[in-house]
């Protein structure tokens, strides 16, 4: 029996899943586009839906009359419930990552049909806490007076166990085939759709079954894309006298083109500002540099990918196309990978993407350096055609050549430094390399180069360092103020000032950092040869046990064996750094002959020469000397021009 409470509580369950369904009003010339319309914005597929017929459209005769479709267009309601017993599903597989879990909860649904002359009924089993379908709400609907036949004890167990989404039969009536549901099937001219309009069935009459759509669709010659379910859901959910989609051909699948899937930006503009600590942008850091290194992956090209082909509802094959492949990008200094798809960089540069190439650049070149470059940071050679203004730095793994002048700012380089117009540093220049540095002049900076430092006009007040050495050319090669130091020569045409009162201080015959090695190596082998003699004693004290005992306790006889390999592994140590001790001596010792202060011009009062160690402190003017070492004493000689080095020009020096 219904019962009032009964008939609210499914009446707010239908409310609920009716919120679920969102529908939509579209307006088309023909049927098929309201649907495909209605399809992308419910975001479904055409299949999925039902719709209502507002106004029927008519195609008109000639062009002339022609009327406009208007339906109402939602989702299948039985869809959406599976979608939610399938987010339930989905929810609880994931409980363990997530604390609390929203069930999806669904009642139990029943549909009783009638095909042929037995009654069949179909149950589904609630979700979640819904409500499994009511055994004696089951039995008094599928009760009617034309029944023949009615096996109600089957019917209360579908209604607990449910049918796993078949129709079971259940019974018999009388079956009048007059009454039987009517159907027409409509097959697209196209043959790219097959729809099915139905009328409902009379008194006595038969429902359309899923087998007599199939059956009627391979009648009329359809073969491919019959949707089953779809025709599930209209044997559920009938809709009458609207056509109904049942059929629809396979698409074709189009292949997809190659592409070139790139591993850096290729935008200039996404390239993101530096920000400070405190989140203010660097204007200095413009990133605008993409530095990469030899064998690192630049891009890759996907490649495209074959077709499909697709049917029509009658089966006539259609073609799909093929993806286009594409050539490969490749530009200057880059290579391709063993799978023929990666293109590599050949060398360390710069990458950017110049028309439709991938380029590696060796040389980085810029106008100036300055607010619109920024900083600088390059793996590779940087050529600035201008000056290096104040507060802006270069650090690049190859050379850095600079055609203006540098100013208060950081330069470092892996190989040599060319600066045409000189520096003037202002006491907050530094200026390092691995290699040579070659200027014009140098004023108020500090350099440090691994090889030579070689200057036309002149040294002023700056703490220059030449791990081989320093040459000065030019009429006015002079070296006023500051501390200058090379390893092997310093060569100027003036050193010091006529009018005294600046010091100038220079060094040559030592390298300080071989200096520092030898004390380091001199200290360690110190402390090795104290452990040695320790481990000595420990084996001739545990051999010596051994012959009075002619054996040993095992851990005396492990600790033995221990002391055994330290000694031979100190040994190999030992000779390693006498190795290299000797070798720092051995260059120390050719500094001694060739550790030489040249001055082909004047040497003023005040001067301080370091050679080696020792101090002469040039106390007159002294013209056209050499300062050099022998026997613990600064002595001076006559200068020769020919002792004076020629170092060549710069090492890779790229600038034309």
């Amino acid at each position: 029996m219904v019962t009032l409470d009964r008939l609210r509580i499914d009446l707010e369950k239908q409310l609920q899943i009716d919120k679920e369904i969102t529908a939509v009003e579209v307006i088309g010339d023909t049927l098929d586009e309201c649907l495909a319309d209605a399809a992308v914005q419910l975001e479904t597929k055409v299949r999925n839906l039902e719709y209502e017929v507002i106004e029927k459209g008519f195609a008109g005769v000639i062009g002339l009359m022609k009327k406009p479709w208007r339906i109402k267009v939602y989702e299948n309601p039985s869809l959406i419930q599976k979608k939610h017993s399938e987010n339930s599903v989905s929810a609880e597989s994931n409980s363990e990552e997530i604390e609390e879990i929203k069930v999806v909860t669904m009642d139990g649904m029943y549909f009783i049909r009638r095909f042929g002359s037995n009654i069949f009924v179909k149950v589904t089993l609630p979700v979640g806490d819904g409500n499994p379908v009511n055994p004696d709400d089951l039995i008094n609907d599928a009760r009617r007076p034309d029944n023949t036949r009615l096996d109600e004890e089957l019917l209360k167990k579908l209604a607990k166990e449910g049918t796993n989404d078949e129709y079971v039969e259940v019974g018999d009536y009388n079956h009048i085939s007059a009454g039987d549901a009517v159907m027409a099937v409509d097959l697209a001219k196209d043959e790219m759709q097959a729809t099915i309009t139905v009328s409902a069935p009379a008194a006595g009459g038969s429902d359309i079954s899923a087998d007599r759509i199939i059956n009627a669709l391979r009648t009329q010659g359809v073969v491919a894309g019959i949707e089953e379910d779809k025709i599930k859901a209209f044997v559920d959910t009938p809709v009458y006298n609207v056509p109904y989609e049942v059929a629809a051909a396979v698409q074709p699948q189009h292949g997809t083109d190659a592409y070139i899937e790139y591993k850096f930006e290729t935008d200039k503009s996404r390239l993101k500002l530096k920000e400070t600590e405190n989140g203010q942008v660097d204007f200095k850091e413009l990133n605008l540099i993409q530095n990469v290194v030899a064998g690192q992956p630049l891009a890759k090209k996907i490649l495209p990918t074959r077709g499909r082909g697709g049917k029509t509802i009658m089966g006539r094959y259609l073609e799909a196309r093929n993806g286009k492949d594409i050539s490969l990008p490749l530009g200057q200094n880059t290579v391709l990978d063993k799978d023929g798809c990666t293109i590599l960089a050949e060398k360390n540069g710069h990458v950017s993407l110049v028309g439709d190439k991938i380029n590696v650049e060796e040389i980085y070149e810029v106008q100036g350096v300055n607010i619109k470059t920024g900083n600088i940071s390059y793996m590779g050679t940087v050529l600035c055609r201008g000056d290096v203004e104040d507060g802006f730095n270069i650090k690049a793994d190859g050379n850095v050549e600079i055609y203006g002048s540098v100013g208060r700012c950081n330069i470092e380089a892996g190989g040599d430094i060319v600066i045409s117009q000189g520096v003037m540093g202002r006491d907050e220049c530094e200026i390092v390399t691995s290699k040579s540095v070659w200027a014009r002049f140098i004023q108020n900076a500090k350099v440090t180069a691994e090889e030579y430092i070689v200057v036309n006009d002149n040294i002023m007040n700056s703490d220059v360092t030449a791990m081989k050495k320093i040459v000065l050319k030019g009429k006015r090669a002079s070296i006023i103020g500051g501390k200058v130091f090379a390893t092997e020569e310093i060569s100027a045409k003036n050193i010091g000032s006529s009018g005294g009162g600046i010091e100038t201080i220079l060094s040559v015959g030592y390298d300080p950092r071989k200096k520092q090695r030898l004390t380091e190596l001199q200290e360690m082998q110190a402390n090795l040869v104290k452990e040695l003699e320790e481990i000595e004693l420990n084996i001739q004290t545990l051999e010596n046990n051994k012959k009075v005992r002619r054996s040993l306790p095992k851990e005396k006889e492990e600790s033995l064996n221990n002391f055994i390999a330290q000694k031979s592994d100190l040994v190999a140590q030992n000779e390693e750094m006498t190795k290299e001790i000797d070798e720092i001596n051995e260059r120390l010792r050719e500094l001694k002959v060739v550790g030489c202060v040249n001055a082909s011009g004047t040497v003023y009062p005040g001067v301080k020469i370091y050679v080696r160690d020792e101090l002469d402190e040039v106390r007159t003017e002294t013209k056209a000397v050499t300062f050099f070492y022998d026997n613990g004493f600064v002595k001076r000689g006559k200068f020769d021009p020919s002792q004076v080095s020629d170092v060549g020009g710069p090492d890779g020096y790229s600038a034309n």
